[in-house]
Parts: C-alpha cells; structure tokens; sequence
C-alpha cells in the first residue's frame, strides 16, 4: 500500500530561518514533549502509591522527581544525539564537528538517550542521597510512554523502515526504492512502548516488583534488549553501516547495542529476585492513597 502523504511538520506549516533552514513544529519533537511529560505523571504516580510499595514511602518525592524531569530531559536530548555521533556518524567528529549538536537536522539514538538518561540519574541521585536502583525503578516504567510517540514519530516522518516484504500490510516509502517494506516502526512502537508499558505495569502492580530492588529496571532493560533485537531482523540496516553487518555476519549496530542490554537487564533482574524481601501486600480500602494520587 502506498505511504500516507504527511508531512513531518504539523499542518505541513514552516519558515526558512538563517544557519537553521526550515524550520517549524515537527511531529518528532511533540513525540517528545508528550513521552516526557506523560513519563512524568506515571512516575509521579508511582511514587505516591503506597499500596504497591506495601506501605512504604517511595525513595524518590514528588518535589524530587519534578526536579529529575530536567536532568532526564537533557540525558534524553545529549545522549540521543551524541550516541548517534559515536554510534552511527563518528566521521562527524573530525569531518563536520560543527553539526554534532544540530539536532534539528535529524539524527538520534535511543541507546545514546538511555546512556545519558542513565548518567543524568546517577548524578541526581548522588547529590539527592538517593538509591540509584531504586530511582531506576520508578523511571523504568514510565520509559514506554516516549517509545511509542517516538515510534509513531518515525512511521510519519517515512523513516527506519523495514526490509521488503510481500505482506499485504507493506507501505512503500518515499526514498525506499518502491518496494513494499515492513512498517516496523509500528511493529516497535507497538512491542517498545506498549507490550512492554504492559508488562512493567504487570511487574509493579500485579507482582509488587517495585519492592525488589534494581527488578523492574532490569525488566525493562532485557525487555527493550529483547524487543529490539528481534525486529531488527525486519528492520533495513542503515546503508552507511553495511560494512559492520558485513563483517559481522548479518548483524546489525541495533543487536550490537542491544545484547548488553538484555544482559545487564538479565543480572539485575536475577540479582534482586535473589534477594531476601517479604512482599508486603496493603488493602487498598485501608491504605490506598487519597483520590488522584495512584498511577
């Protein structure tokens, strides 16, 4: 089926200013804006549920997670574009250093976001005397919220398409050679940001995980890892990078990045089930939170 014809700026509205060129409100950077913001209502909520922390207070406040959406913010937005540049563009670094930080002209990575994300968390919860496992957890879950915008952010703009296929759901993307390829952006935004929102959700308030500590985390660490790794195999390798799934065998920078991932996730998960914690289970007629404070 043919791509939808939609413009990447909303309502197709733009200026052409100096340095920056065209310029105007794109759909990516709302993708943005609503995965933060929606991110931090659920960890605000998160955060003032007492009945799935068996009655206990959170480690992180509520003032302190206002002041946290900041630090992830630009952990997000440095990280994203910087891991992009090592990743994918390193020949920026001595060809073209001036356009490392023109994010305006595309570029980002979600793994450079997650790194960032993770030093600007180390660094708020050090000078916050916070635990960082326990600050991970409550992030973790509200992580999925940015994936799906960013995801669906990706299907509008007709990039990171899918390899060909003769499936009767192929679009045909601009620039893509005519072909019918795989729409995996949906396949991730779907299994990234809502099967695993889904199964975080079932973590923190079916199993009461957010009681282990460093297990919800590493929850959405492997499942990312996994999630990522098997739609790469649907998903049309950057053309720049045909040299590393060469000589590497078919694999791409997207399952390179993503092993260690599901692996770091694994430990964590592992180690915090190993760990001696009574799962305290609250009625919520007695000890639920006042009205419009659980997530």
């Amino acid at each position: 089926m043919p791509f939808p014809d939609i413009s990447p700026f909303v309502g197709g509205w733009t200026v052409t200013l100096p340095i920056v060129g065209e310029f105007g409100i794109r759909w990516y950077a709302l993708a943005y804006v609503a995965g933060i913001l929606l991110g931090w209502r659920y960890a605000l909520g998160l955060a003032r549920n007492l009945v799935i922390r068996g009655g206990q207070p959170s480690p992180v406040s509520a003032p302190q997670i206002d002041d946290l959406i900041l630090w992830v913010t630009l952990g997000v937005i440095l990280g994203g574009r910087l891991g992009y540049v090592a990743f994918y563009q390193p020949h920026m670094i001595w060809e073209a250093p001036g356009q490392i930080l023109q994010i305006w002209q595309g570029g980002m990575s979600f793994h450079g976001g997650l790194i960032g994300v993770i030093v600007a968390m180390a660094l708020f919860a050090r000078s916050n005397g916070i635990d960082l496992l326990k600050l991970a957890d409550t992030v973790a879950p509200a992580v999925p919220f940015g994936l799906l915008f960013g995801r669906i952010a990706n299907f509008i703009n007709g990039e990171l398409w899918g390899r060909e296929t003769s499936l009767p759901w192929g679009f045909v993307f601009p620039g893509a050679g005519g072909a019918p390829r795989h729409p995996s952006q949906l396949y991730e935004a779907a299994l990234e940001g809502l099967v695993l929102f889904l199964l975080l959700r079932f973590a923190t308030h079916q199993l009461l995980w957010l009681q282990r500590r460093g297990v919800v985390a590493g929850i959405f660490l492997a499942g990312y890892g996994l999630f990522r790794l098997s739609l790469e195999n649907v998903r049309e390798p950057d053309n720049f990078l045909s040299g590393l799934v060469e000589a590497t065998g078919g694999l791409t920078m997207g399952m390179l990045l993503s092993v260690p991932m599901m692996l770091a996730g694994a430990w964590l998960v592992w180690r915090g089930l190993r760990e001696p914690v009574d799962i305290v289970r609250q009625a919520p007629a007695t000890d639920a939170p006042k009205p419009g404070t659980q997530s």
